[in-house]
């Protein structure tokens, strides 16, 4: 209202109601000067009214000039269509939204500081970035983590597979079975043999279809392979040979012949990865790792994880290779303790040994046979406390006692172990056994009657076993003394028994009739009847069906056997009793 209570003019209302407005607004002319600023868009732009009115938008904010509001003021005053933009005012530090419309009092332009919602609404995206940069970083981690977990359960798989057997072959083998398909599509290992000879022994593919091209293959490689290629490269070097890219020039460079590349070609070979297999200083061979071109190069994790396996791969052959030759000496010792038996006259002997400890062939119990300068024989049979190297090596000093004394003296087996348990004790043999010996003796008289005479004398051990031509076994008791290795100085008692033509002896150790929880005399029944069966039957295959009758589900102990069959005296010694066995200072009995 006007002084005198009459309503303003309507251009005066007009800029009554844009000077009050709370919206930011200003009109530029035809030549880009400010005609109107109100207040508020004046305080915006950190001016006054009067510093803008009649001056030129570009002059005094430079900084627009080029920009997207002027851009927007030009547009709008060229087609009159409204228009408006959102943009960062550097010199203000602010974001504006400008809105422009063209009137004929010249470009409107109402404009808002949203440097407040911009700033919100970029620290919303900003956290949304971030996590979703946390939730790509946990599923590469979870990746990541599945993939370390499953490279430590290959290098897991890889000692349980390859410790688990001592037998070279089949631990390179497990090798590349276990490492395929997780670090490569195929896998060849060689070995190379204490002579030098480098053998392709370990193949694995993971597609079914190409095992028979890469055996192929494999047969070819090693005569083929040029000193250039990864196997002989790694085994000259000791290093590793990666070919992240193989190409046909490669495998040209590194094959010497054209049989070898077309066994190769069917394969696809397009990434190769060879390691040596090196542990305590020494080369044992080396693993080769290929990808066909759908795999492409090992990756980074691969590589790393192949070295690793490849020393881990490389101990285990080695420990192989050192158990295997432990056990080739402790066999060839053992070989060297129990000599094959004579083989006198119509007397056929067989032994069986079976030792108890896994691994090692060898243990404390033995068997003897041997003439003495007289003709009679003499068998032994026994057992030494305990089942492993040391058990063998006292075993060995104890039966050196019982032969030496039992050839040299002549006397009843009784008085034979009454001197070999005064020497154990007199000589700090570190020993205990128990110990059957037995004497075949047979007169003039006896040998026209066609039997002989068995005396024995046992020193704590199970008594033999005699199986009569009817059928008929004999358990062959006689006083038993004390096991040797004790010093006992009471006396010893022999035995005495008929042995006719065709009857069978059986002398044999604890080990192959006790059993956990089963009584003994039960045990000793199933030797008898197993014996009573076996009448018919040649001696070494009686021997080989007592052991795997009565060993069934294992040896819990050291096992020996020695059997003597008599065959008749008249009658040309039986071909399956193989030929006659004698010293060569003992000559045929009279």
């Amino acid at each position: 209202m006007t002084p005198d209570g009459a309503a303003p003019p309507p251009g005066d209302l007009l800029v009554q109601a844009v000077e009050g407005m709370d919206r930011p607004l200003f009109v530029l002319d035809g030549d880009w000067r400010f005609s109107y600023v109100n207040p508020a868009g004046a305080a915006v732009l950190e001016r006054t009214v009067a510093d803008l009115v009649g001056h030129a938008i570009w002059q005094e904010f430079p900084e627009a000039v080029g920009g997207p509001f002027e851009e927007l003021y030009r547009r709008v005053r060229a087609t009159g269509v409204a228009g408006g933009t959102e943009a960062f005012f550097a010199p203000l530090d602010r974001w504006f939204r400008a809105d422009a419309f063209l009137t004929p009092a010249g470009l409107v332009v109402t404009y808002d500081d949203v440097t407040m919602r911009r700033r919100t609404e970029e620290e919303r995206a900003a956290a949304v970035a971030a996590r979703e940069r946390a939730a790509a970083e946990a599923a590469a981690s979870a990746v990541l983590a599945a993939t370390s977990a499953r490279y430590l359960a290959l290098l897991g798989d890889i000692s349980q597979a390859m410790t688990s057997t001592t037998d070279v072959d089949e631990a390179v083998a497990r090798f590349a079975s276990t490492v395929v398909p997780v670090l490569a599509d195929w896998c060849l290992v060689s070995v190379v043999d204490p002579d030098g000879t480098r053998r392709d022994v370990g193949r694995a593919h993971s597609d079914p279809a190409m095992v028979g091209a890469m055996h192929r293959y494999a047969d070819l490689r090693v005569r083929t392979n040029r000193p250039n290629a990864p196997v002989p490269t790694a085994l000259s070097q000791g290093r590793p040979v990666v070919i992240p890219h193989l190409t046909p020039e490669d495998v040209v460079a590194m094959t010497a012949d054209e049989e070898s590349r077309a066994a190769l070609a069917p394969l696809r070979p397009s990434a190769v990865a060879t390691f040596p297999l090196l542990a305590r200083g020494e080369l044992f061979g080396a693993f080769t790792l290929v990808n066909g071109p759908e795999r492409g190069p090992h990756t980074e994790a691969e590589l790393r994880t192949a070295d690793i396996a490849s020393r881990r791969a490389a101990l285990a052959l080695d420990n192989a290779r050192l158990a295997t030759a432990a056990q080739q000496v402790a066999e060839r010792m053992q070989h060297s303790l129990l000599s094959p038996p004579v083989q006198p006259d119509h007397l056929e002997l067989a032994v069986r040994y079976r030792p108890a400890t896994r691994g090692v062939a060898i243990g404390g119990d033995w068997y003897d046979a041997f003439l003495q300068p007289d003709g009679d024989t003499v068998l032994v049979i026994g057992d030494v406390m305990g089942h492993d190297i040391e058990a063998a090596a006292a075993m060995g000093q104890v039966k050196t006692l019982v032969r030496a004394i039992a050839f040299d003296r002549l006397e009843e087996p009784a008085g034979v172990l009454r001197r070999v348990d005064h020497a154990i004790v007199g000589l700090d043999v570190p020993a205990m056994a128990t110990a059957l010996v037995c004497r075949v003796e047979q007169d003039a008289a006896e040998r026209d009657a066609g039997v002989r005479r068995l005396r024995w004398s046992s020193a704590g051990h199970p008594d033999p076993m005699l199986l009569l031509p009817d059928g008929t076994v004999q358990d062959l008791s006689a006083p038993v003394g004390p096991p040797l290795g004790i010093g006992w100085r009471g006396p010893r008692a022999d035995g005495e028994a008929v042995v006719p033509e065709g009857a069978t002896l059986l002398l044999f150790t604890d080990g192959l009739f006790e059993r956990r929880g089963v009584p003994l005399d039960e045990g000793r029944d199933r030797v008898r009847a197993l014996l009573a069966d076996g009448g018919d039957r040649p001696l070494a295959e009686l021997c080989d069906d007592l052991l795997t009758e009565m060993l069934a589900d294992g040896a819990e102990d050291d096992v020996a056997v020695l059997a003597v069959r008599a065959h008749p005296m008249r009658e040309e010694r039986p071909a399956e009793a193989g030929p006659e066995v004698l010293p060569p200072v003992v000559g045929r009995p009279a």
